[in-house]
């Protein structure tokens, strides 16, 4: 009888196993000043060992391992010691109830099976009518080898007059898409140019995806070097007629300053800077809170102490850049473009500065789009706290834009 229970445990272990909570759980977490979706990704590795990612999309946040995971039939928990997070919850009725915990504060979050999925209409699906290919390419100046993806146009062939972009990421670590709250600006933007006789190379940043380095402590000028480098390789292959750099927010700086020395053919920046590091930081600061119904509380002399004081290389750099000098030795054609409720890059203070310090030049461009925030987007604030809850990706006019630019140089 013995035996017989034995062989009966063993023979149910894998049901009991396949009973325990796995898969992908969403919650709305109700902070009383915010509410955020809050993903959980409950899985056991190959060695049966529980792990968990928590994402939080709202915030355009994935994959935060948990460092301690438990999942049993009908119980769940995990730790995040890094961001204080505790999460502990039991299942019923086809939910994990449960409560979320960070610095002490606990809050009530229900889980159900699934994940988030936005509208984002203009995100481009295989199979494309054109060609992609993996690359990976190396800034010998860093020791950094990058990944990316290079898009040839519709209908390609070899010995075609068909120019080149390489697409430069705003700001913190980016993936070649340049993805935030599921807007993948990049790709929706090879897509179209693709479409457009346009090919395009776009790449992890450094530390993200299958690129390697640090991105956290490479300032503007280093990142510029990674640009250095793509175009680089985009130029000897010798597939492509000229080679252009696109960039956006911070990748519009990178924008200006290969095109100071001669590094593009021709230049397109969305939403760069054309005033000091400090004043872009202060001024959206002191926008993004008046647009919020609140008085900023620090003066600039406060805000940058503050600033100053956390001694974050990135920071440390950008405040002190000054874009005027490197735009005022452009003498490629430039496309500058921002959208009037940009509180990012605010178009009323950068672009005056910008218009001042470019060299004339018949074939450059400056436009402000009427009704388009920082992600150049339709809104109605253009308030970060937007971003998430438009389904549209980038505007329609400002890709064909950039596309008839291109192709009229």
């Amino acid at each position: 009888m013995k035996y017989s229970l034995a062989i009966l445990l063993l023979l149910l272990a894998p049901l009991m196993n396949a009973q325990e909570i796995t898969g992908t759980w969403t919650g709305l977490l109700d902070t009383g000043a915010a509410k955020l979706n809050i993903v959980f990704h409950f899985q056991k590795d190959s060695s049966g060992k529980a792990i968990c990612h928590m994402d939080s999309p709202d915030q355009s946040v994935k994959g935060i391992p948990a460092s301690e995971t438990f999942i049993s039939a009908d119980s769940v928990s995990i730790s995040i010691p890094s961001l204080y997070i505790t999460y502990r919850g039991k299942l019923a009725e086809g939910m994990i109830k449960g409560t979320f915990s960070q610095a002490g504060i606990d809050l009530s979050l229900d889980l159900k099976p699934g994940n988030i999925k936005r509208d984002r209409p203009q995100t481009p699906s295989e199979p494309y009518p054109y060609t992609t290919e993996e690359v990976t390419f190396t800034n010998t100046q860093a020791g950094v080898t990058l990944s990316g993806t290079l898009t040839y146009p519709v209908g390609y062939r070899p010995g075609d007059d068909v120019p080149a972009v390489v697409m430069v990421s705003g700001s913190g670590p980016q993936d070649r898409n340049s993805e935030i709250f599921d807007h993948k600006t990049f790709l929706v933007l090879a897509d179209l140019l693709a479409r457009a006789g346009i090919a395009t190379l776009r790449y992890d940043d450094r530390g993200v995806g299958k690129s390697g380095g640090e991105s956290l402590t490479a300032n503007t000028a280093e990142v510029a070097q990674d640009a250095e480098a793509a175009v680089e390789f985009i130029r000897g292959l010798g597939k492509f007629s000229r080679t252009g750099v696109l960039g956006h927010s911070e990748g519009g700086c990178v924008a200006f300053m290969l095109a100071a020395r001669g590094e593009a053919d021709f230049m397109i920046s969305m939403a760069g800077t054309g005033v000091r590091g400090d004043e872009v930081l202060y001024s959206q600061a002191t926008r993004i809170s008046a647009l919020s119904g609140m008085e900023y509380p620090l003066t600039k002399e406060q805000f940058m102490e503050t600033v100053r004081s956390q001694h974050n290389p990135w920071l440390d750099w950008f405040i002190d850049y000054d874009p005027a000098e490197d735009i005022s030795k452009i003498t490629c054609p430039a496309l500058v473009l921002n959208g009037d409720k940009d509180v990012q890059v605010i178009a009323d203070i950068n672009i005056p500065a910008i218009k001042a310090a470019l060299k004339d030049n018949p074939h450059n461009v400056v436009k402000i789009y009427p009704g388009l925030n920082h992600l150049f987007q339709p809104c109605t604030t253009g308030l970060p706290t937007e971003y998430a809850g438009i389904s549209m990706t980038i505007s329609p006019e400002v890709a064909q834009d950039i596309a008839e630019w291109i192709r009229s140089l």
